[in-house]
């Protein structure tokens, strides 16, 4: 059994809050600095700088002085990896549910036959069932 990746935490913690996710969203399109992101937002700058040092602490995004400004950026290569984190999260549930669905599918009976009953009115397993997928012996 694999167990989570603790780095994921902060991610889906900071990515929680619908603020910071548009943030995130916003600058998926581009660069910007904290005073553009204030006027796009109904938060005050203050409010969009704590946001992005959270952003930022997980490395979802990089600042970079360009002159007086600081511009804010998503990191590509942390969301390409973070989606694959996800992916493989996903690629779990979906080999565990196929199997759930086989086990189901396994255990109905086929349409118009009665299942086989024993004495006491339980059903009774084929004979190939029986012997662990193997016939049973014939007398």
């Amino acid at each position: 059994m694999s167990t989570a990746d603790p780095a994921l935490a902060p991610v889906f913690a900071a990515l929680a809050d619908e603020t910071r996710w548009a943030i995130l969203v916003r600058l998926g399109e581009g660069p910007a600095s904290a005073s553009a992101l204030a006027v796009e937002f109904p938060v005050s700058r203050q409010a969009i700088v704590k946001h992005l040092a959270v952003l930022q602490g997980t490395g979802l995004v990089r600042a970079e002085r360009v002159g007086r400004e600081v511009r804010f950026a998503a990191v590509g290569s942390r969301l390409s990896a973070l989606g694959r984190d996800l992916e493989r999260i996903a690629s779990g549930w979906d080999r565990r549910l196929a199997r759930i669905k086989e086990m189901a599918e396994a255990a109905e009976e086929p349409a118009g036959q009665p299942a086989a009953r024993s004495a006491n009115g339980r059903r009774r397993r084929p004979a190939s069932d029986s012997a662990g997928g193997r016939q049973a012996p014939s007398g």
